[in-house]
């Protein structure tokens, strides 16, 4: 800190140099609470919920400060780390919402293989979690399996785009793709709804796999559902993005069944109905 404002005085336009500061700053006060916390869940949770305030803050910055930046996203996770670890040695029970904050701390000191196994074990004790995927997912990104980081990020998005926190994916697979929505114009809560949309027209989420008849059958009764509340008018602007990822989903089984393909017609038909833009953008 004290280096940071020595450097600001000599060359006070440098705007890296006004970044640094500027982060350094933020980090302060939060610095001296983080001492006044005795209990390792408050203080890993503590330390967690800043960084997601911390990154909204870099936003609005104009530029640079990756050194410093680098450096407080090391001190703030391997903190996490350590107060979540020793949660973990203290109750001696495998709770997946513990798991998945390790993984999370992991993940941000850029540790991903570490990252995997933890929400991997998080993830089989609740395996439809959309946060645990997508996190999954994106650990997988940076690992370069890029065939499974598709896949859990075309689950978790199908499951609740609304569970997933965008902001805390950092790989480049899903980065481009949000950034490019952005764009478009696309805002939360809109955006998370049509990244799987997306997804699919942009060739992101291009990995598909056969559902299980279960599935299958909790497919239809989901895009029944979903069409009642459109035509109740219910949540329009979520119904409609994720009734088309639905449908999408429908036309990849009926594509894998021979037996069905006479359905495929009447779903790229519901599609237009929908959004034309979306059907001619889907068909190409």
């Amino acid at each position: 800190m004290a280096i940071l404002s020595e450097a600001l005085t000599l060359d006070f336009e440098q705007q890296e140099v006004v970044s640094s500061l500027k982060c350094a700053t933020f980090w302060v006060d939060r610095g001296k609470k983080l001492e006044t916390f005795k209990d390792d869940s408050e203080k890993g949770e503590f330390l967690l919920e800043q960084w997601k305030y911390f990154t909204a803050f870099l936003e609005k910055l104009s530029s640079g400060g990756d050194g410093a930046i680098y450096n407080i996203k090391q001190f703030v996770f391997k903190n996490a780390l350590e107060s979540f670890n020793n949660l973990l040695h203290q109750t001696g029970a495998h709770d997946p919402d513990i798991l998945f904050r390790i993984g999370k701390c992991y993940k941000g000191i850029g540790d991903y293989e570490k990252a995997v196994n933890f929400f991997e074990a998080a993830s089989h004790q609740r395996m439809e979690d959309p946060e645990t995927l997508s996190e999954l997912a994106d650990c997988y990104a940076f690992l370069n399996e890029v065939k499974a980081a598709k896949v859990f990020f075309r689950e978790a998005f199908y499951l609740n785009p609304q569970r997933i926190d965008v902001s805390s994916l950092e790989s480049m697979l899903i980065g481009k793709l949000v950034s490019r929505l952005k764009e478009q114009g696309y805002a939360s809560p809109e955006l998370e709804e049509w990244i799987p949309v997306y997804g699919v027209l942009y060739g992101v989420f291009n990995v598909k796999r056969e559902l299980k008849p279960l599935e299958y059958g909790k497919l239809k009764q989901s895009i029944y559902s979903m069409e009642c509340n459109l035509k109740e008018g219910k949540d329009e602007q979520f119904v409609v993005p994720r009734l088309i990822n639905r449908y999408f989903w429908m036309i990849d089984h009926i594509m894998g069944n021979k037996s069905e393909r006479d359905k495929l017609q009447d779903f790229l038909d519901r599609i237009k109905k929908l959004d034309a833009e979306i059907y001619e953008l889907y068909i190409k």
